[in-house]
């Protein structure tokens, strides 16, 4: 059995400054120094602006500096875009593609997702590529099909083991900002099929290396639930890890299902 590191993060939208940034990562080094999480990754998506100071002020620690979009191109005339090489150069390690906002607000589609993953793994960014189905492929029980669909069209260029560079979020579209996350045992449904599909296009290597996270109204009262779900490796946190208390509170929570598991 591959054993997956898992991962634990939150993206800020458009909130926190460059002074609440590093006020918020430094509380966070001090909260992270009393979790053991020694088999937990960290990763914090500020917005564009703070992403320089944030990465300063984890130097050191083990919080990961991610942004929350891309542009496709490495520069030209993108009025208002970031490049990859940009997003490197102010401390990244990932980079968010294909939330929900960016394609309901934005017209964001996964034809164009699928250039900003060639820009990112190009760069050696880590993509969290959000993949997640609406209500209304729910109820038409398309779930599953829409997922493997996104995924296809976003590593459409790219080799089969390349995928394990990648890591899958999924955010049902109909459970983010919503008042509860969507039900463990549908959780656990679409992520093993998810991960069986995988391995019948991309191979059975790649698949099982590749890390899925659940994301989509996570809190610390139906984290524990999620976390504890087989094929869940990790949890993208929304506005509950806006604090650093919050994150830390779900990355404790992760870490303690795992030992959960050894036992």
């Amino acid at each position: 059995m591959i054993l997956r590191r898992k991962l634990v993060g939150t993206g800020w939208k458009m909130n926190h400054g460059i002074a609440e940034a590093v006020a918020y990562i430094d509380a966070l080094r001090s909260l992270m120094a009393q979790i053991p999480h020694p088999d937990v990754d960290v990763f914090v998506l500020p917005p564009f602006t703070a992403l320089a100071a944030a990465a300063a002020a984890a130097d050191g620690a083990d919080i990961a500096i991610g942004a929350q979009n891309v542009h496709w191109d490495d520069r030209g005339a993108w009025t208002g875009e970031i490049s990859a090489p940009m997003l490197v150069e102010a401390g990244c390690r990932y980079v968010a593609l294909a939330h929900s906002e960016r394609l309901e607000h934005f017209g964001e589609t996964y034809a164009a997702v699928r250039l900003k993953v060639n820009a990112a793994l190009r760069h050696g960014l880590t993509p969290i590529l959000c993949i997640g189905e609406t209500g209304e492929d729910k109820h038409a029980g398309r779930a599953d099909a829409v997922i493997l669909d996104q995924v296809m069209t976003a590593m459409a260029d790219q080799p089969a083991d390349a995928l394990p560079a990648l890591v899958l979020a999924y955010e049902p579209r109909w459970a983010i900002g919503a008042t509860a996350a969507a039900d463990p045992d549908y959780v656990s449904d679409r992520l093993t099929d998810l991960r069986a599909t995988l391995a019948q296009h991309f191979g059975a290597g790649p698949a099982s290396m590749t890390r899925l996270l659940y994301g989509g109204s996570v809190t610390a009262a139906n984290a524990p639930a999620l976390a504890a779900i087989t094929e869940v490796d990790g949890l993208f946190v929304g506005r509950y890890a806006w604090t650093a208390e919050g994150l830390a509170e779900i990355v404790a929570i992760v870490a303690n299902a795992m030992g959960e598991d050894a036992s």
